[in-house]
């Protein structure tokens, strides 16, 4: 009994000595991996959902996939002689195929091996030494020295361990004993730090995604210059993003903003009533003196393999649906097109406000060929429990639109909107302004304003594509029908509107964006009722430079030239110039 009390009490000291070097690399890394989780994460896009819902998505499906890499490896290094492949307990360091002779390390290795047999590797004959240990794999190494400390206990082997080994251990542990203070004494401050964090996180599901944008912006142009002064703009947009499941994601967004778009003002001095330049940091959500108002309000979650799309207020077509117009569209945010036609089609301008949309897949995600259908509804006046007025008595527009892509290279959108436009006067193109609305983001005159006596109902169609020849050129553009019937006389009218543009990503530095568009916003040509005003196509020529200078930070400065203003060549030609600062966070 003696005896085997005294092999017990030699062989401590070598357990100590494992344990101290092995628990020090599981130290270290938990302290890296501690590190890494406080670094803030920079934003992206998306084009089928409003660009932050993605990541919510892609970091909670990372967290897992490293999760379940970790497990994986436990349950390979803890079933270790279970079978065939797995190499088990090694008898010699040349069975590790990644571990050389003239590693650093090699002795130290070959001595825990060979003389004590204390380390496994993993089934594919490797030691992987040249990275961080974790938890689960020091307790089955632990594990592994204790099970051959009972081994030799039970054999009741004999001098296996001499002076000389306890004296290695004593100097080993004196000389680490600062370090390990050290580590110890980090790892425990940011324990503290992060339960901190925790403790005073707003909230374990909800993350608050800004951007604030500064523009400096004047128009040119004879007349439609000397009306307008050189002005200094804002826009601000905080998004609380809130995912209950890690598969789903509800927005609350804060607008606020003092933008107005420029006057433009015709060939005999009259003001024209024009929506062509408008500017998407100009769209503020009804807000121009910097109020904050909540401007969207939405909930994205998956049924199946459904892509369920519910909005409360403010929702707009291109939540829910490709654009097809890759880095011209960023939502109106300001990291894309300065303009809101070259943004995305017109089409996707028509209605808007509260609804619910649906996008069916065809396909795998894994799939070359995606072909997808998505329908959508959504209410400009569904609030209001008035006359001719709600969910489906009000002003709507209904969409549905066959998406079809090839790989990541070309994407192709045919769409169909029905709207509903209730008597009192507004807009085709309000972005869900609703009866009685001013509001118009895009197109001419012409081409925007129902009749105020009669209700209307529209038909658009729209086609839409995009082609990425390489990584550092994209080709996109779209054409659109728009057809009005009035339910009185002389209210019915036709308009068109097409677009193309050329962006070349990277362009100077990574992140950087060169954009091109052209095209023709919105117009219609005899309509009744305003004779004399012009059947000229207006034009519409659009360059920017999006200079990425940090991942944060942007500056785009761009130009955008309006030819035949309100459909007419005898207007002054107009020249918009923007410089346009964007931070996101």
């Amino acid at each position: 009994m003696s005896h085997l009390l005294w092999k017990t009490l030699v062989l401590s000291p070598v357990v100590l000595g494992v344990t101290v070097l092995v628990s020090a690399r599981a130290m270290a890394a938990e302290l890296a991996s501690s590190s890494q989780d406080t670094k803030p994460k920079a934003s992206n896009s998306s084009i089928f959902i409003q660009t932050e819902q993605p990541k919510v998505n892609q970091q909670l499906v990372a967290q897992k996939t490293d999760e379940n890499k970790v497990l994986e490896d436990v349950n390979r290094y803890s079933s270790e002689g279970k079978n065939q492949n797995s190499v088990s307990q090694v008898t010699s360091v040349s069975q590790f195929s990644d571990v050389q002779p003239t590693d650093w390390a090699f002795q130290a290795l070959q001595s825990l091996v060979e003389r004590y047999g204390c380390i496994a590797g993993y089934p594919n004959s490797t030691y992987r030494g040249n990275r961080a240990l974790t938890r689960y794999e020091f307790a089955a190494g632990l594990n592994a020295c204790l099970d051959r400390v009972n081994e030799l206990i039970a054999t009741a082997t004999t001098d296996l361990v001499t002076k000389q080994d306890l004296a290695t251990l004593q100097r080993l542990q004196e000389e680490f004993s600062a370090e390990l203070a050290t580590l110890r004494g980090r790892v425990d401050s940011v324990e503290a730090r992060t339960a901190e964090l925790e403790a005073n996180q707003f909230s374990t599901t909800t993350k608050l995604v800004g951007e604030a944008i500064f523009a400096v912006t004047d128009i040119f142009g004879n007349n439609t210059g000397d009306v307008n002064n050189t002005v200094f703009q804002d826009r601000v947009r905080l998004d609380l993003q809130t995912s209950f499941t890690g598969k789903d994601v509800l927005h609350t967004r804060l607008a606020a903003g003092n933008a107005l778009a420029f006057n433009q003002v015709g060939n005999g001095g009259a003001a024209l009533n024009t929506a062509e330049g408008t500017q998407t940091f100009q769209l503020n959500g009804g807000s121009n003196n910097n109020s904050v108002n909540i401007d969207w309000l939405a909930y994205y979650v998956p049924i199946g393999p459904v892509q369920a799309y519910f909005a409360a207020s403010g929702g707009i077509h291109s939540d829910y649906v490709a654009t097809n117009n890759p880095y011209f569209e960023d939502f109106d945010g300001g990291n894309g097109a300065l303009s809101t036609f070259a943004s995305e089609s017109p089409i996707y301008r028509i209605g808007g406000g509260a609804g619910a949309a649906l996008t069916l897949p065809f396909s795998s995600a894994s799939s070359f060929f995606k072909p997808s259908l998505t329908i959508g509804y959504l209410a400009s006046n569904a609030n209001n429990p008035g006359a001719n007025q709600g969910l489906l008595e009000g002003n709507y527009a209904a969409l549905g639109q066959l998406n079809l892509s090839l790989g990541d290279r070309l994407s192709i959108g045919a769409t169909y909107v029905h709207g509903y436009h209730g008597a009192g006067g507004g807009n085709l193109f309000d972005l869900g302004g609703g009866l009685g609305s001013t509001s118009r983001v895009v197109g001419t005159n012409q081409a925007n304003t129902l009749s105020t006596l009669n209700a209307s109902s529209s038909n658009s169609y729209g086609i839409e594509a995009a082609f990425k020849p390489s990584d550092k050129l994209s080709i996109s553009g779209f054409v659109s029908y728009h057809d009005v019937r009035g339910f009185g006389l002389g209210d019915d009218y036709e308009a068109w509107s097409y677009g193309l543009g050329v962006a070349l990503p990277d362009f100077g530095k990574k992140g950087n964006v060169l954009g091109i568009f052209a095209g023709a916003e919105p117009y219609s040509f005899n309509r009744p009722g305003f004779a004399g005003t012009g059947n000229d196509i207006p034009y519409h020529f659009e360059g920017f430079y999006k200079y990425r200078v940090s991942d944060n930070i942007s500056i785009t400065p761009g130009v955008i030239w309006l030819t035949s203003p309100g459909q007419n060549s005898n207007n002054d030609d107009a020249i918009i110039g923007t410089l346009r600062t964007t931070f996101t966070f």
